[in-house]
């Protein structure tokens, strides 16, 4: 039972190709599974069953089928194209549609699975058959940039909060294309080569795409070529939609280490096996190799509805930060998150004008007090070393001399405060972030007044003047 249920997927796919065959209303048969699978997907209950697969061959044949099945598709919608000259424009909208929805669901979780395997055939098909989305660069972004920054604000796959989907989808494109070219670039560099040499993998994805287009052109001409690319261009935006999902506001510093809490879960049954367990990947960032049938659910998951639920609601972004996505970063803050990750969660919040429900915020005041012992240790290092060199201490490397109240705003006692948070000089305050900000903020208890004062552009100014 086990290995059969992952055939829904490429059973899905040849009923979309027989339904292009068919012809008429049927056309639509493929866009219209999305909603009919989110409805039954969300009436079921969750699947915390771990899967009995042993042998990775027969695991392996849906995910085959179904990235080969992708680009036939497109072939399957030229011929209709050929078979249809006088097709209205609700059934090509039907045509474009199917074949956008199939090549999110379920070619790209399986083009994942075989990019992310060891061989050099599974890492060839699962990147060409990438071509269905416009996207066969995908994986170097995805590979050497998401795994790596996944959670912190350096991942582009990861929505701060308060990010609507309309909002993230077309940035996470850009970013994600030029995360992958930008990489690509570094590589052939590394190598001594120049950085738009021959080699880049852009111009192999262009060749390709190149290929299947002449291909969809003397099937059905130019008109085939529209459809499909249409289709591509849907997909192609769609596909990044459902790492908002994924990831929504979850946060992880960048020196930290990647947790199994640092992603979501959708571990409804159609979920699981429509996306080959890409909605059960707390396992996958923590071992990216992992085979999909080897993948365990996380009991210690903060419950997320089927993936399904998750996209219909973002389409309005009320109903999905009230109902769906608040109330588990909620949950994740006050469970799951550690201190640090609470300082960066109460920062977004606020420039979210999102509640600040954090009820312990004991971690975070011991956090403050460590750093504030951390920064006094190396602020007395420095001295010492200085000493020893026979140096005199420069304006500020103490933290002694009165420079901050020159700043409007800053008495000897808040001048001793901010000190013992390191900020000791106009070079140290003008240098501050929003987290640095937040954190001094939150110890001392004076909420934006930093900025209100301007403390920071005072700063600037005054730095500028003793260099």
């Amino acid at each position: 039972m086990d290995y059969a249920r992952y055939y829904l997927g490429p059973l899905l796919q040849i009923a979309v190709i027989a339904s292009f065959f068919l012809g008429g209303p049927y056309v639509w048969l493929g866009i219209a599974s999305l909603p009919l699978l989110g409805l039954i997907d969300s009436l079921l209950p969750n699947d915390m069953a771990e899967r009995k697969m042993n042998n990775k061959a027969l695991a392996d044949i849906p995910v085959w089928m179904a990235s080969l099945l992708g680009p036939i598709i497109y072939i399957a919608a030229a011929i209709w194209v050929v078979r249809n000259p006088s097709a209205s424009a609700w059934e090509y909208a039907g045509v474009i549609a199917s074949c956008a929805w199939l090549s999110v669901i379920p070619l790209v979780p399986a083009t994942h699975e075989l990019y992310h395997q060891r061989g050099k055939l599974r890492r060839f098909i699962g990147r060409y058959a990438q071509i269905c989305y416009l996207d066969a660069t995908r994986e170097i972004a995805h590979v050497v940039g998401h795994h790596i920054h996944v959670a912190t604000d350096k991942d582009g796959d990861t929505a701060r909060r308060g990010t609507s989907l309309y909002a993230f989808t077309p940035r996470a494109v850009v970013v994600s294309s030029r995360e992958a070219w930008g990489s690509e670039s570094d590589n052939l560099e590394k190598l001594g080569k120049g950085r738009w040499s021959l080699g880049h993998r852009l111009y192999k994805a262009i060749l390709a795409q190149l290929i299947f287009q002449t291909l969809l052109f003397l099937i059905g001409g130019w008109v085939a070529v529209v459809v499909a690319l249409a289709g591509m261009l849907i997909a192609r935006f769609w596909v990044e939609s459902f790492n908002y999902f994924q990831h929504y506001g979850l946060i992880r510093t960048h020196n930290g280490a990647i947790h199994r809490r640092h992603v979501w879960n959708h571990l409804k049954p159609l979920s699981r096996v429509l996306g080959f367990e890409i909605t059960n990947h707390a396992d996958h960032h923590t071992n990216s190799f992992a085979a999909y049938h080897e993948l365990k659910p996380d009991t210690k998951w903060i419950p997320m509805p089927s993936v399904f639920v998750c996209f219909f609601s973002a389409l309005i972004p009320p109903l999905w930060h009230n109902l769906v996505i608040k109330p588990a970063l909620k949950r994740w803050d006050n469970e799951l998150a550690n201190p640090e990750e609470l300082i960066i969660a109460r920062v977004q919040n606020e420039q979210a004008g999102w509640p600040l429900w954090f009820d312990d915020d004991d971690k975070t005041d011991n956090l403050e007090a460590r750093i504030a012992e951390l920064e006094m240790e190396n602020r007395q290092l420095r001295t010492q070393l200085l000493d020893a060199a026979g140096r005199k201490p420069s304006l500020g490397e103490t933290g002694k001399i009165s420079e901050l109240t020159q700043i409007k705003g800053i008495g000897p006692a808040m001048e001793q405060q901010l000190n013992s948070h390191g900020v000791c000089s106009f070079k140290d305050l003008a240098s501050l972030d929003e987290v640095d900000i937040k954190r001094i903020e939150s110890a001392i208890g004076f909420n934006g007044r930093i900025r209100r004062e301007k403390w920071i552009e005072q700063a600037r100014e005054r730095a500028s003047e003793h260099v």
